[in-house]
């Protein structure tokens, strides 16, 4: 990213930039900002996009080879072409003496570094992966936000704020927007904001369950279920994402044991940094061996709903029923 901004700043432009990963928002805020560098709102005649898997190479080298039209770039985007995973053989073998006056920017999801196009791209130009962001980075910039509203919030305010809304930068973004608009007339967010305003992401809502069901409240874990299904969540789905939390809390304990520290544990299990406390205090309201049985228990129950034995809401209520209260399935 900073070389990026490097570039904006200095004027000094590659021929390829290659936008990839996983972090939508980042990449997008990225295509913007080289758009802007390099070509005047209301300028047509020298921007193209190409999109999707069916994007022809032959049809973006004929235009990449056209002179840009009274300015100093012809700007030529790509996206989820596919290209950097599927392999693209003519762009690999055309990008080495494409025009100086074009620019090529990639946007795509998925890449394989092994590939010639891959290696073609970032020895042409730059290659920046936007992957997902850590806590330290997305407090930076919440906080920046907040400062620039007029807003103030405390740490273990922001950190409820994160542990709704997850990781997703797209999505915070939408979810502070709308915690700014409630909170217009005061100066400082208090959690009763955040509980009153954002919406929780599945996973949260399935944290929630769990927890429910570690502390055998059987009518809130039920609660939670329903309201997944009333968002038009499959059980197959929900069931899935109880059974990997469930693997987390397995995970994180027998790693807890080993003395690991937050950051290694978090990139194990795969769950932010921020959460590895909250999901630490979790885990810590079943024994191992209910964990292990609970595992057995919902991949024996999912294979039951696929098999057409029991009906899946049912398969997962049984779930639910069974570990929030105090007998375990036989």
């Amino acid at each position: 990213m900073k070389t990026i901004d490097e570039d904006i700043r200095s004027g000094q432009f590659q021929n390829v930039y290659l936008l990839y990963g996983s972090e939508n928002y980042l990449k997008l805020q990225y295509k913007e900002k080289l758009k802007q560098a390099l070509s005047a709102p209301d300028d047509t005649m020298n921007v193209a996009r190409f999109e999707g898997r069916g994007t022809n190479p032959l049809a973006v080298i004929d235009l990449a080879e056209t002179m840009p039209f009274f300015a100093d770039h012809r700007l030529i985007f790509i996206e989820d072409s596919g290209f950097f995973k599927n392999g693209c053989e003519q762009l690999a073998a055309y990008l080495p003496d494409m025009p100086s006056a074009t620019i090529l920017i990639f946007v795509e999801s998925e890449i394989d570094k092994r590939g010639k196009l891959y290696k073609a791209a970032s020895k042409k130009g730059r290659a920046v992966e936007f992957g997902e962001q850590g806590e330290q980075l997305l407090t930076r910039w919440i906080l920046g936000r907040l400062k620039r509203e007029g807003k103030k919030i405390t740490q273990p305010v922001l950190q409820l704020f994160l542990s709704k809304t997850g990781t997703d930068m797209g999505n915070i973004d939408k979810e502070l927007e709308k915690l700014l608009c409630y909170t217009m007339n005061e100066e400082v967010i208090h959690a009763a904001d955040v509980e009153a305003i954002c919406t929780p992401q599945v996973t949260n809502q399935i944290f929630e369950m769990v927890n429910a069901i570690g502390r055998r409240d059987r009518k809130h874990a039920l609660a939670c279920y329903y309201d997944l299904l009333a968002l038009k969540e499959a059980p197959m789905r929900i069931l899935y994402l109880i059974n990997r939390q469930f693997r987390i809390l397995l995970d994180l304990k027998s790693m807890n044991k080993c003395g690991l520290d937050a950051k290694t544990m978090a990139a194990k299990a795969g769950i932010p940094p921020f959460a590895v406390k909250r999901t630490l205090e979790q885990a810590s309201r079943f024994t191992d061996e209910e964990l292990v049985q609970a595992l057995n228990d919902g991949a024996r129950l999912e294979t039951d709903s696929k098999t057409g034995k029991m009906a899946d809401q049912i398969a997962v209520e049984l779930l639910i029923l069974s570990y929030s209260g105090k007998t375990i399935l036989a």
